[in-house]
Parts: structure tokens; sequence; C-alpha cells
């Protein structure tokens, strides 16, 4: 009887993490992708939250949704590039985007060098 209960336990125990691990990876899927990304915040336009961002003209709201952008770039797999590269110049992005959020006066100077395109497009971007 005790042995019946301790493998029911151990069984249930091995359930529950199996579901965590599913779960938790849900997690890590793109909300958006990257053309969805790169055209939201991005580009020559105006009114793209980037540019609004460097130009001292984002809402509170706009500066919010472009750090969350960017965190969900960096869920993305690159198109093309090593994994390690993508993700350095990912967290580097999200990083500048988050001191702009919290107000730093660094943050706009760090996420201009951050969101060096060409820098970003030679290494990881796809035909």
């Amino acid at each position: 009887m005790r042995q019946g209960l301790r493998f029911a336990a151990a069984a249930l125990l091995a359930v529950a993490f199996a579901g965590m691990t599913v779960f938790g990876a849900g997690d890590d899927k793109p909300k958006y992708d990257i053309e969805t990304i790169m055209d939201k915040a991005h580009g020559e336009d105006n009114d793209k939250i980037l540019k609004k961002v460097q130009d001292g003209k984002a809402s509170d709201a706009e500066k919010k949704q472009l750090l969350e952008l960017y965190t969900e770039l960096g869920k993305n797999k690159p198109p093309k590039g090593e994994a390690k590269s993508w993700k350095e110049k990912t967290t580097a992005l999200v990083s500048a985007a988050k001191e702009v959020v919290d107000g730093k006066e660094e943050g706009v100077a760090h996420l201009k060098k951050a969101a060096n395109c060409k820098g970003c497009h030679s290494v990881h971007k796809g035909d």
C-alpha cells in the first residue's frame, strides 16, 4: 500500500513538472514576427515608434510598446546568423528601451547605438 502511494505521488510529480515545462515553453513563443516588429518600430516614416522615441516625441505608451516589441524580437529566431549574436543585439535593444521607459537620461543614446540597422541586418537579415 505504501509503495503504491509513493509511486502515485512520484507519478503525479512527474506529470506536474512535465506540464510546467510544456506551459513554460509556450511563454517563449513570440507574440509578433520579425517583419511585424520592424514594420511597427522602424522605418523612415515619422510615425514609427523608434523615430518618435529618438526625437523625444513618443508618449509613455509608445515607449512601453517599443520595449514590448524589442522583447518579442528577442524571442524570434534569426533568419540567418548565429543565435548568440542575435541574443546580444536584441538584449542591447531591450536594455536601452527599458532605460527609456524608466526615464534614464542615457537611454535614448543607448537606444540609438543599439538600433544600428546595418549592424544587425548585415549579420541576421534573411533574403
